[in-house]
């Protein structure tokens, strides 16, 4: 603890925002404090209060500063990131093995963007779909909120992808093996890839985040998930906002246990299971999903699995795959409101193939059942009109339990219909099926 002259204390109190990330005048520094979200009431007070240093000039790497103020509250403290204040990160941060902590971010976090090639050698390897990461957060009870932002700079990225589709993009938040934790009411903008990883992790929520992604020229803002998760248990995603170029929300192998709700989701791909079955030596599940009051506007799809099938398949030169094995059980979305989509309901076992009778001969080993599309009302595009829904299965024995009710889906022209393939028809609670395919959608 450091002691506090009268002098001193005025300072801090003129300078807070640039105050050390020792630990001093906690009777002051509590009162920089965001104020904990409900979620983390339950968490142990926190005794000691940091304030990270920044330099504030948009160009020096703050990794260090961060990394102090982090390994001085650790086990039970609190880390700020002063507001007004911009913490440029140039390098990696390892922030895993914490500990009861919160971190307060009311300032800005920035990923620079002028060293692409650094980050190909120095970027966390998350050992799947190619995907990285700036940083990586892991440990046991572990809160982040704040108003401040955190920042991908992704437009860079985006360009350079576009010419090169073997560049590894970073994730822009990246959560891995956390026990216990949330996000909450910070900004996330510009991912040069997914927003949201969290992997290998069980009991987090994240509530109240504002993700916002868009390519300000013909480059677009591809792969900016929103969140994806991954070995991961009792996971909840609540209570936020999201414009971007891909998944909403996008359940990846062994997600159990997750609620989604009372999201807004403007210009994704939907909220999507899977995709899985991408690599034929593992076994991917996804179980015991809920999905409830979502509103999506302008986006491809609205509720969606997807899932490779037993062929090899190209979706892009850095996304290959097919012949995984798995299942998908008792999965609902329950309540969602569409305008203007590509297809309000999908379930292809065709994943990466162009070609639907090569998925009909080699059927997906990954098995579709017990799932529930209830409450689903809005309206469809031009893009697959007069169809609505693609419920299309690779043979008869790999989907089961298909479920509609009360769905009512209405494109701007012709008669409502849905693509309805290898599923039992009689429980889709009269939707207006038809053998025939427009194609799934490939995004």
């Amino acid at each position: 603890m450091m002691t506090l002259t009268a002098s001193t204390l005025a300072a801090l109190l003129l300078l807070a925002p640039v105050a050390s990330s020792v630990s001093v005048a906690e009777n002051f520094l509590e009162t920089l404090r965001t104020p904990r979200p409900f979620h983390a009431r339950s968490s142990p007070p926190r005794n000691r209060t940091c304030v990270a240093e920044s330099h504030n000039d948009l160009k020096t790497d703050d990794a260090k500063n961060i990394l102090q103020a982090i390994q001085d509250c650790n086990n039970g403290g609190h880390i700020i990131f002063a507001r007004k204040h911009t913490y440029t990160v140039t390098s990696p941060l390892n922030l895993t093995g914490l500990n009861a902590v919160d971190i307060d971010i009311q300032g800005k976090i920035s990923f620079p963007s002028d060293n692409l090639t650094y980050w190909q050698a120095n970027a966390f390897d998350l050992q799947y779909q190619n995907a990285t990461s700036f940083f990586i957060l892991g440990g046991s009870d572990i809160h982040v909120y704040g108003a401040g932002e955190v920042q991908g700079n992704g437009q860079a990225w985006w360009d350079e992808y576009a010419n090169n589709k073997k560049l590894k993009r970073p994730v822009l938040f990246a959560i891995v093996g956390l026990r216990g934790g949330s996000v909450s009411s910070i900004k996330q903008r510009n991912s040069p890839f997914w927003h949201n990883i969290v992997a290998n992790s069980s009991d987090v929520t994240y509530s109240g985040l504002d993700l916002f992604s868009t390519s300000n020229n013909g480059n677009f803002e591809k792969n900016t998930d929103g969140w994806d998760i991954y070995r991961s248990e009792r996971i909840t995603i609540e209570n936020s906002t999201i414009t971007n170029g891909d998944d909403c929300v996008s359940f990846k192998p062994n997600s159990t246990s997750i609620l989604v709700q009372n999201l807004h989701c403007n210009g994704t791909h939907g909220i999507s299971v899977g995709s899985l079955g991408q690599y034929p030596s593992r076994i991917d599940y996804v179980e015991d999903i809920l999905v409830r009051n979502i509103s999506m506007f302008n986006s491809s799809e609205g509720a969606r699995i997807k899932v490779w099938p037993d062929a090899y398949s190209e979706k892009s030169a850095s996304l290959t795959g097919g012949g995984g094995r798995g299942l998908v059980r008792n999965v609902t979305f329950d309540g969602m409101y569409l305008d203007n989509v590509d297809y309000g309901l999908t379930i292809t076992q065709c994943y990466g193939q162009d070609d639907e009778e090569e998925c009909f001969k080699h059927p997906s080993k990954l098995n579709i059942t017990d799932i529930t599309f209830r409450n689903i009302r809005g309206r469809t595009n031009r893009v697959f009109s007069p169809i609505v829904g693609h419920l299309v299965c690779s043979s008869p024995t790999t989907c089961s339990g298909i479920l509609a009710e009360n769905v009512d889906l209405r494109t701007i022209n012709g008669s409502n219909l849905v693509t309805c393939r290898n599923v039992d028809r009689s429980t889709l609670g009269g939707l207006n099926c038809t053998d025939w395919s427009k194609g799934y959608n490939p995004a």
